[in-house]
């Protein structure tokens, strides 16, 4: 999903369940827009840690990133981390890259 869908649908994550409860009601667990945001926020942690950069919820609208050097950039959507990390990681954010794939399987076990 592209980031225009985040704009043009508002102020929420376009994959928020707590937002389209409808979509999501097979989902047994009560959802909140929060606790959804941690979940993100935790899984995008373990993905964007190989480009040494960490995520952190600003205020559950923005996500604040920081580099291994310091360099920091504030987002309002996943949909602009991606960039971001390219500008404050030191190098291309490539999801296809050989060494990145096999650190995730590394992680997974």
């Amino acid at each position: 999903m592209c980031a225009l869908c985040g704009i043009l649908g508002g102020s929420g994550e376009w994959s928020d369940s707590a937002s389209a409860p409808a979509v999501f009601a097979s989902r047994a667990e009560k959802q909140t827009r929060l606790r959804e945001r941690q979940e993100r926020t935790r899984l995008l942690n373990a993905v964007l840690k190989y480009y040494g950069v960490s995520v952190k919820d600003w205020a559950g609208n923005t996500y604040l990133l920081t580099g291994r050097t310091g360099r920091t950039a504030m987002v309002n959507a996943v949909g602009e981390i991606w960039s971001a990390v390219d500008r404050i990681g030191g190098r291309r954010c490539d999801p296809l890259d050989k060494d990145y794939l096999g650190a995730l399987r590394g992680r997974s076990g």
